[in-house]
């Protein structure tokens, strides 16, 4: 018995450590709960309680019911970007991350380091010049704006390209035999295999998409384009702090990114290994 106990009594702080993170990790979470079921008196009281008392649900139906503020248009509209950018965005990044590992053109290295040296570019600097370009093409509050320039990731393809380096060779090479080019190879044989790669980044763009807020602030002036970002920042004025809707706005945004993350999180985990990011 003292054997068998030996192994748990030393992996003790190891699971008090990883309780300690976990309360921590979940405290705002609490919080942000605690205080979108309180009264506007109750969240900027002195006193601190653990629970509202009594719950104050109609925080949440007046997030929805405030006309100045359609909440819930711009959530349609942040799931439709979402939707839109992830897929449409990691097809992309495959499809140019592929062509950097496997196809040999003159070029192909500079233009990798093109791509890895606009990773170090500020993306408030592209602001100017791409609202130029998509206001020009009539982009300016419509949604098309929002997901066009963001389409292409030069992170999604450094990690395929990365992946698509360590992809097994014999796989390709006994596609070329049965006649296949490049583009029957990638589609027949690589992008079939490459599903954990997509489902860790698909997840990744879409938590990045739903959490955009710069560029749809930018492009997005009328509030029939806001996404649900820019309508949670009109709580929020140099005015006034309406501190229940803020937190029960907040809640109810970051519900999809919560259940995204808890169904794809095995993907991140191994799509991220697999691109050889840990090295």
């Amino acid at each position: 018995m003292a054997v068998l106990a030996a192994p748990r009594v030393r992996k003790a702080p190891k699971y008090v450590l990883a309780s300690i993170l976990a309360v921590i990790f979940l405290l705002p979470f609490y919080i942000m709960l605690r205080n979108a079921l309180m009264t506007r008196q109750q969240v900027s009281s002195p006193d601190w309680s653990w629970l509202p008392d009594p719950l104050s649900w109609v925080n949440f139906g007046d997030l929805f019911a405030d006309a100045s503020v359609p909440m819930a248009h711009s959530l349609w509209n942040s799931f439709l970007v979402a939707i839109v950018t992830a897929p449409v965005g990691t097809l992309f990044g495959s499809m140019a991350g592929y062509a950097l590992a496997r196809i040999n053109v003159p070029g192909r290295r500079a233009v990798f380091t093109y791509v890895l040296v606009t990773l170090m570019i500020p993306q408030s600097v592209t602001f100017v010049p791409t609202f130029v370009v998509v206001g020009s093409m009539g982009g300016v509050n419509t949604e098309w704006g929002i997901i066009v320039p963001n389409l292409f990731s030069a992170f999604t393809v450094i990690l395929f390209r990365n992946f698509y380096l360590r992809f097994p060779a014999e796989i390709e090479e006994a596609g070329r035999l049965d006649g296949l080019g490049y583009l029957g190879v990638y589609r027949r044989l690589v992008l079939p295999n490459s599903g954990s790669m997509i489902a860790s980044l698909g997840a990744l763009m879409f938590i990045e998409s739903w959490n955009a807020f710069l560029w749809p602030l930018v492009i997005g002036q009328d509030p029939s384009s806001w996404t649900a970002q820019i309508a949670l920042s009109t709580f929020l004025t140099a005015q006034s702090v309406n501190l229940p809707a803020l937190f029960a706005g907040a809640l109810v945004t970051i519900a999809p990114l919560v259940a995204m993350f808890l169904v794809a999180q095995r993907f991140i985990v191994s799509g991220i290994a697999a691109s050889g990011l840990k090295e």
